[in-house]
C-alpha cells in the first residue's frame, strides 16, 4: 500500500478547531495513513491522538510546532518523531508557555484599552488545557461581534501594527532546534515562503539552520502552488535538507488547508520520513 503523509496539523490542544481524536479521524477519512500532530508549543494532544490512531490503523508521528526567533524574525519549526517526555524538550516548552501566557495578558490589556473587556478570561476558558494563541482572541472578537471574521480580527486588531498586536521574542532558533534534536526528533522549517523573506535572507538562515542541526524543510504545504513547490525544492536541494509536506490543517471550514490534500513531493528530494 502506498502511504499518504500529512506531517503538519493542529488540534484543540493549540489553535485547531477539532479535538486530537477528531483530527485523526478526519485524516483517516481523507486517506492519510501517516499523520503528525504538530500543535503550537505543546504535546498535550498526542496521547489522545495516539489512541485514536491505533483504533483506526493510522501511523501517528509525535510532532510539535515551535515558535523561534532568528535575527529578530519569527520562524516556525516543526519537530517530527520527538520523544514528548524528554526533559530538555519539556523545559523548553515550559519556557514557551510562559511567553505565550504573558503575551495573552498583554493582548487582553490592549483590547481593554480599546473598550473590549473580558478577553483574557474568555480565551483562557476557550483554550482549556491547550495553548492560548492569537486565534483564540480572533474567535473571541468574532463571537462578541466586534468583527465579522477571524481574518477581520487579525486585520483590525491582532496583526503587526494593529492596536492589539504584541511583539514577541520567542526562544532562539538555536535553542529550539536543540530541544527537538535532543528529544530524538527531526527539526523542519515550516512553510518557508510564508515569511515573505528575500532569497538571500532565507538562504543565509537555512545555512545557519543546517549548522544548528536542522534537517528538513517543508517543500509541499497546504496552500503551495507549483511555482512555490519548485522554489522550495530548490532550497531543499541547495542546503541538502530532507523534504517534508503538511497541510497545516486547523479547521474543517478552511478548504485550502484540508488534511491530506497535498501535492506529491517533487522528484529529486529526499523525504523527511526516511529519517524516522
Amino acid at each position: 500500500m502506498t502511504e499518504k503523509y500529512d506531517l503538519h496539523c493542529h488540534s484543540q490542544a493549540s489553535d485547531g478547531a477539532l479535538s486530537p481524536a477528531e483530527v485523526v479521524a478526519r485524516a483517516h477519512q481523507q486517506g492519510v495513513t501517516v499523520l503528525a500532530l504538530t500543535d503550537h508549543d505543546t504535546t498535550a494532544g498526542l496521547l489522545e491522538a495516539r489512541q485514536a490512531a491505533a483504533d483506526l490503523g493510522v501511523t501517528l508521528i509525535n510532532g510539535i510546532e515551535l515558535s523561534a526567533t532568528y535575527l529578530h524574525q519569527c520562524l516556525h519549526i516543526v519537530g517530527l518523531n520527538i520523544d514528548p517526555a524528554h526533559p530538555v524538550l519539556l523545559a523548553g516548552l515550559a519556557h514557551q508557555q510562559q511567553i505565550r501566557s504573558a503575551r495573552a495578558e498583554k493582548i487582553a490589556e490592549k483590547l481593554a484599552q480599546k473598550k473590549i473587556p473580558g478577553a483574557y478570561a474568555a480565551v483562557l476558558q476557550a483554550a482549556g488545557c491547550g495553548e492560548i494563541t492569537r486565534s483564540h482572541f480572533a474567535d473571541f472578537l468574532v463571537a462578541n461581534h466586534y468583527v465579522d471574521s477571524q481574518q477581520d480580527a487579525f486585520d483590525k486588531y491582532l496583526s503587526k501594527g494593529k492596536p492589539a498586536y504584541v511583539p514577541t521574542v520567542w526562544a532562539d532558533l538555536t535553542d529550539v532546534v536543540s530541544w527537538i534534536t535532543q528529544a530524538g526528533g527531526v527539526a523542519v522549517l515550516a512553510h518557508p515562503l510564508r515569511y515573505k523573506l528575500s532569497a538571500k535572507w532565507l538562504g543565509r538562515m537555512l545555512s545557519a539552520f543546517k549548522q544548528m542541526g536542522g534537517q528538513g524543510i517543508e517543500v509541499v504545504t497546504g496552500r503551495a502552488g507549483a511555482d512555490e513547490i519548485r522554489l522550495s525544492r530548490q532550497y531543499a536541494l541547495k542546503h541538502q535538507l530532507h523534504a517534508s509536506l503538511g497541510s497545516d490543517f486547523h479547521a474543517p471550514d478552511s478548504p485550502w488547508l484540508e488534511l491530506g490534500r497535498l501535492a506529491q513531493l517533487p522528484e529529486g528530494v529526499t523525504p523527511v520520513w526516511q529519517l524516522f
